[in-house]
Parts: C-alpha cells; sequence; structure tokens
C-alpha cells in the first residue's frame, strides 16, 4: 500500500537537495504555491539547506511583498548568495527584488518570453532537448543581440550559460532553439485534490502550466519530485474526472496551504466571478466602477485602440480574437464593455482566460466573469500560431525602424519581456498604446482638444533602444499592421520606417511631437486629426454602429 502522499510542508521539503533545479507555477499572485515557497525557505533559514537552487518560473509566482520577491528581499538585504543560485524568469515586473538580485549580478539571471518558456516545459515533458520557435528572432533573445546573447542578463549568466538560445536552420528558415535544465522538482498549486491526490482547479483564476511543470520534473531521463500546495482535500470520486488538471500519479507530495498563503489574485482571496461561477449581474455598474480608474490620458489612448479594431473588424468583416497587455491596453477592455461590442471583440489574457473584464495592477492575469479558461500553453499556440487577429500592448520606447522596447530603462525599470515576444510577433493587427512621453507630465482634455500643460521628461520615440523586444524588420517580413497609438500622435509602420498618419487636436506638429523624438518619422503632406469623438471621454464612441455599417478604414 502506498503511504499518504498528504504531509506537512517539512516532510515534503526535506526531499529537496542542495543544486536542484526546481519549477515554479505561478501567474503573479495565482496559481502561485506561495506557502511551499516560503516554507522552503524557512527551511534554508533554519538549517543551511538546501541551497544553491536553480529556479524556473512560468512567469512570477508572487506580487511586490510576497512570493518570490519577498524572499527575494531578504536575500538582497542579508547579502546572502547561497539559496539561490540563478533563475529563469519571464518577468520582474511584480518582483522587483529578484530584478535586482539580477541586475546587480548578485545571481544568474535568464529571460525568455512567458509563451517559450511554457511551452519548453511542455516540450520537456516529452523528452525533447529543447524548445524550436522563430519566437525572438531580431530581440534581445537572439543570442547575436550584441548585449544580451540570448536573454543573457548579467555576467554571471553569460559565463555560466545555464539557460541558452542558439540559431538553427531548417528547410532554409532560422529558428531558435531554447535549451535550459531539466527541473528535477516542482512546485505546483491546485485547488482541491482527492484521497489519491488528483488535483482540480476549482477557486483558481487561472490554469497556467502546472500539468506540464508536473509532467517535465516526472520526464526521462530522471524522475524528479512534485510537491504540490492544495487548499482542500475531497473524497475520490466525488467530481467528474474532467475536473482533474493533474492525476494524482504524477505528485509525490500534497501540503494543505493555510488561505492567508492561497490568495486567488492580487486583490481577491476568493472571488467567484473570477473562476466564472458568479457572472456579474450587472456588467453595465462595473463597467462604470472600472472606468473610473482611468484618468483622461489614459481613456484617449484606450479608445483610439478601441477605434483601429472596430476598424479591423469593419474590414475583415467578421468578430476577432484580440489579446490586451498590462497598463493602458488593460482598459481597451472596459472601453469594449462600455461599447457594447464584446459580440465583436473576443478578449483573451495569456494565462488562458476567454472573455469577461480583464483586470490590472496585481490583478493582472485573471478576469471577472470569463466563459472559458485554457492552459497557458495552448494560449499561447493560439497567439505564436497567428490565430490570434490583434493584440493592444505597451511600450517603453520606439525607435525609427518600429522597434519596441516594452521591458527596460536602466536605474528605474527592469520587468522582463512578459508575454509581450510571442504575443507581438503572432498578432496580424498589434497596436501598441502608450503616452508619448514618459516621465513627470501634466496633459488634460479641455473642450474636445488635447492640452499640454508641461512636458514630459523622458522622451520614448528615441534613436537606440536599451533593449529590443519586437523587431519592425520581423513584423514587416510577416506583412504584418502595426500601429502605435499614443494621446498626441498616432504611427503606422510602414516599409521605409514609421510614419505619422494622424494628430490630435490642440497639438503642434512640430513643438509637440517631432522636437521630443529623437529621429525624424516619415511626414506625409496632409496629417488627418485623430476622430474627435475621441476626446469626448463622457460619450460613447459609437462602435457598435460604425461595425454595423462596415464604413471603418484602417490606419
Amino acid at each position: 500500500m502506498e503511504k499518504s502522499k498528504f504531509v506537512d510542508s517539512q516532510t515534503a521539503l526535506k526531499t529537496v537537495k542542495d543544486g536542484s533545479t526546481i519549477a515554479v507555477s505561478g501567474f503573479n499572485h495565482a496559481i502561485a504555491p506561495e506557502y511551499l515557497l516560503k516554507e522552503l525557505y524557512r527551511m534554508y533559514i533554519y538549517t543551511g539547506h538546501p541551497r544553491h537552487l536553480f529556479f524556473e518560473f512560468e512567469t512570477t509566482p508572487g506580487i511586490p511583498g510576497s512570493g518570490i520577491d519577498s524572499i527575494a528581499n531578504e536575500l538582497y538585504q542579508n547579502e546572502d548568495h547561497e539559496f539561490i543560485k540563478g533563475m529563469l524568469i519571464p518577468y520582474t515586473g511584480f518582483s522587483p527584488w529578484s530584478a535586482k538580485l539580477i541586475q546587480e549580478n548578485r545571481i544568474e539571471g535568464y529571460m525568455w518570453s512567458i509563451g517559450t518558456v511554457s511551452y519548453w516545459f511542455r516540450e520537456v515533458s516529452c523528452s525533447r532537448p529543447g524548445l524550436i520557435t522563430k519566437v525572438g528572432i531580431d530581440t534581445f533573445t537572439d543570442p547575436r543581440d550584441p548585449v544580451y546573447h540570448g536573454g543573457l542578463m548579467n555576467e554571471k549568466a553569460r559565463k555560466a550559460m545555464r539557460a541558452r538560445v542558439s540559431v538553427v536552420t531548417l528547410d532554409g528558415e532560422e529558428y531558435l532553439f531554447y535549451q535550459a535544465p531539466k527541473p528535477n522538482v516542482a512546485l505546483i498549486r491546485g485547488t482541491t485534490a482527492d484521497e489519491i491526490g488528483d488535483i482540480s482547479v476549482d477557486e483558481e483564476g487561472m490554469i497556467t502550466t502546472i500539468l506540464n511543470i508536473a509532467q517535465a520534473a516526472k520526464s526521462k531521463p530522471d524522475r524528479g519530485t512534485v510537491i504540490a500546495q492544495i487548499k482542500r482535500i475531497t473524497r475520490f470520486g466525488s467530481r467528474s474526472p474532467k475536473l482533474v488538471i493533474v492525476p494524482g500519479p504524477l505528485i509525490d507530495y500534497l501540503v494543505l496551504a493555510p488561505e492567508s498563503d492561497h490568495w486567488q489574485s492580487g486583490s481577491f482571496q476568493y472571488n467567484p466571478a473570477i473562476v466564472g461561477e458568479d457572472f456579474i449581474p450587472n456588467m453595465d455598474e462595473m463597467v462604470r466602477s472600472l472606468t473610473k480608474n482611468m484618468n483622461p490620458i489614459q481613456a484617449v489612448i484606450a479608445r483610439r485602440s478601441a477605434l483601429e479594431l472596430a476598424r479591423y473588424i469593419s474590414t475583415v468583416k467578421r468578430s476577432i480574437i484580440i489579446n490586451l497587455g498590462v497598463g493602458i491596453p488593460v482598459y481597451v477592455s472596459t472601453v469594449i464593455a462600455q461599447e457594447g461590442v464584446r459580440d465583436y471583440i473576443t478578449t483573451t489574457i495569456e494565462p488562458g482566460s476567454w472573455g469577461g473584464i480583464a483586470l490590472s495592477g496585481n490583478d493582472f492575469g485573471v478576469a471577472l466573469s470569463p466563459y472559458a479558461m485554457l492552459h497557458m500553453p495552448d494560449q499561447f499556440a493560439t497567439y505564436e500560431g497567428g490565430i490570434l487577429d490583434a493584440a493592444v500592448l505597451g511600450f517603453m520606447q520606439v525607435d525609427r525602424h518600429g522597434n519596441v522596447n516594452s521591458s527596460y530603462i536602466p536605474n528605474r525599470v527592469f520587468t522582463g519581456p512578459g508575454g509581450f515576444p510571442v504575443i507581438s510577433r503572432g498578432a496580424s493587427l498589434v497596436i501598441f498604446a502608450g503616452r508619448f512621453m514618459g516621465g513627470e507630465q501634466e496633459e488634460t482634455i479641455r473642450d474636445g482638444r488635447l492640452v499640454i500643460e508641461s512636458e514630459g521628461t523622458e522622451r520614448k520615440f528615441v534613436k537606440d533602444l536599451y533593449m529590443r523586444l519586437f523587431s519592425g524588420r520581423e513584423s514587416q517580413k510577416q506583412k504584418q499592421t502595426a500601429i502605435y497609438v499614443t494621446e498626441r500622435a498616432v504611427f503606422k509602420l510602414m516599409s521605409k520606417g514609421l510614419e505619422i498618419v494622424e494628430i490630435a487636436p490642440g497639438v503642434d506638429l512640430e513643438k509637440d511631437v517631432l522636437k521630443n523624438m529623437e529621429f525624424e518619422p516619415l511626414v506625409p503632406k496632409e496629417i488627418p486629426q485623430m476622430d474627435p469623438r475621441i476626446f469626448d471621454i463622457n460619450s460613447p464612441l459609437g462602435l457598435s454602429e460604425m461595425i454595423g455599417k462596415n464604413d471603418g478604414q484602417s490606419a
């Protein structure tokens, strides 16, 4: 008879040996095994073991001040270089202390896109040597990049080369080959386990990659250890087998976590609307509430981006599937709901949700009242395979060739690629949405015109990027449409570079736009003004009528 898999955290985690490679689930707070991480670190503090660990995160397990960020903070403050040897982490935007450890070369730091890491786990679970994909060509994860050499983020990483990328050619086409150590430990999370350890995700806001992470640890050549954090135990046979995400035989130990370490999202310990069990009865009221979080400039950018989507629908003459990135792009979801065009535009979020209203901030990654949830590798297959029609993503810098940096500003921002490289490459229409200038600034909308009261302190349209995450050259090769939406002007990527295609009412082209760019864009003889409806932020845009009449034109 097999001994019980239900144990305390110490019994489970003492099986983790020094030098282990540990794969960890979690998209921010959602489905992150925070209790297991906390207990693993506590064991190290008291015993000195396990040490020299290499972590492979599917995203970031935690938010600022919790999860891996809390551990990284203590390591940084204590100048402890023994617990973590290095990490493969797609996004440090929710773990600034992990970013500091990497930036200051205290641990090995490697960064790939979320979609790349997620699908890499699936390849490793098949005992394959790595992932072959076109994602990352001509960006910082391309080994030919002169600074990052394939996602190697510091000197320790360049020396160890633990996670590496190489160029391979198949049938005359270039691809990137991503390789990293196979995990021998997996820390995952679910909601409910039955008596033999079958895990379901009843109250989780997403599924992510927990099955493939467990399979990767168990795959050849050596069978690793899988430890799962759960919230409750149920009787065997009490659920439909279709609800089981990770079968019990793949799991070695199950640990019941306190509710304080098992939050559904950054702001919710549990909200039934996040898992679609309680559809919002008054969506209009929710939309009004979310709209209040937008300032007028964010509203203008989100509305102009939504207008571009409506024009695209008028062109393709069908409903479309889109993805929304973190920051201002998330507010496009609110505009879509406000305009009553959800029947035409299906929103998706990279962890797996379809439909509903995407949340932002520490809750980014979950949605209210989604109607479907996919495993994260399957969601990214939708993106990378070009099934995705359009994406609205943020940006930090843009250059004359339409290349985009969404991740890194020295001494200020170091977030990692997130899902950006896969999503931006796969969408037929990609909209980069953000403010024209960075830093402190004051802008407002007055009488339907943009008023610049104090100029921004940082230029975002620059001669040279700090880091390239979107390649204008690759975009042009794919015949992709790339639009860059700001509150002052709208740009489009052409074969000869970036061209201004619209300007905001109240904006002076020379003083407010061109003088604040480090390069001269293509400027047509006549530049139309942005649709004045965009700036009447308290009134609907009329997108439903526009789509119904099929009278739109793409920029």
